[in-house]
């Protein structure tokens, strides 16, 4: 509908309705009581409304792609607990294995006899599942490299392969659209809430806002970044000195402050068409040696 109102040349403000309480919390709703609100806050200040943007009927169409990969890979995920589950019942446990080679492992005489005949329909599908998800894994490639070529900016940084950069790209859709590349942060729910009451301020968790699959990326490319194949760089050393601090909830922390990070860098490399420099921060603090 929004789009089609655009065509028409109209000037379209869509609501975001975690802003609009005042509409959900009312005693009196209804769907003209909503529309009076809606257009009174509009015409007091349109900012109010925190209005949202759709995205392009092909952005939406490509973006499927990396949802229905989401989709299998936690369908995968289950289908292997419940494995891991039932053969533990009978005293019995397999052996480590990654997700897309369990089904081989699992069936070289690893399953017990008496469970074989339950359990070789979801090896099956485990199979055809992990050769769907290798298909998703071409497709995608194919998209960043036909499609998407900007992509290439974002995967220079350790930690971002195709998935990750198509999907950044595909949620933001635009970078014009942030003046400034903090906000990325903000956009996608990294940044921590904000409850300060006089001198009281607590420290609260993430607001977890945006879209929940690319926040969901990033924290695991800043997890790669910060872990033993993680490459050396700016980013690492700053989230490797963050995670030393605090409790046993260091490291999680630090993971979730480098995604933000990462957030931010991906959308200067992107609107600028830079190329990434890892030291890029430690060189511009080195102070330069004259020599009299």
């Amino acid at each position: 509908m929004s789009r089609l109102l655009e065509e028409l040349g109209h000037e379209v403000l869509v609501a975001n309705p975690r802003k609009l309480r005042m509409i959900y919390d009312s005693d009196s709703k209804n769907d003209r009581a909503d529309a009076e609100t809606l257009a009174r806050v509009a015409r007091m200040d349109a900012k109010l409304l925190d209005a949202i943007r759709h995205r392009k009927e092909a952005t939406q169409v490509d973006l499927a792609a990396v949802r229905s990969r989401d989709v299998l890979i936690k369908a995968r995920t289950q289908l292997i607990n419940h494995v891991r589950g039932v053969v533990k019942l009978v005293g019995m446990r397999l052996p480590k294995s990654s997700a897309p080679s369990f089904h081989k492992k699992a069936s070289r005489g690893v399953i017990p006899e008496l469970l074989k005949e339950a359990l070789a329909p979801i090896l099956e599908t485990l199979e055809e599942i992990s050769q769907q998800v290798r298909n998703y894994d071409r497709q995608i490639k194919q998209l960043s490299r036909e499609k998407y070529p900007e992509t290439e900016l974002l995967t220079q940084v350790s930690g971002i392969g195709n998935l990750t950069a198509l999907t950044y790209v595909l949620t933001l859709e635009n970078p014009q659209r942030f003046a400034r590349s903090r906000t990325v942060g903000s956009f996608l729910g990294l940044r921590p809430r904000q409850g300060d009451s006089g001198k009281q301020q607590p420290q609260l968790r993430i607001t977890k806002a945006g879209d929940s699959l690319l926040r969901r990326l990033l924290v695991n490319s800043a997890q790669h970044l910060l872990g033993h194949f993680g490459q050396d760089c700016d980013l690492r050393r700053w989230g490797l000195e963050l995670a030393k601090r605090g409790g046993k909830n260091a490291k999680k922390r630090a993971a979730v402050a480098v995604a933000r990070k990462l957030a931010v860098l991906l959308h200067r490399l992107w609107s600028w068409g830079e190329v990434y420099d890892p030291f890029y921060q430690s060189q511009s603090q080195a102070v330069p040696i004259s020599v009299s």
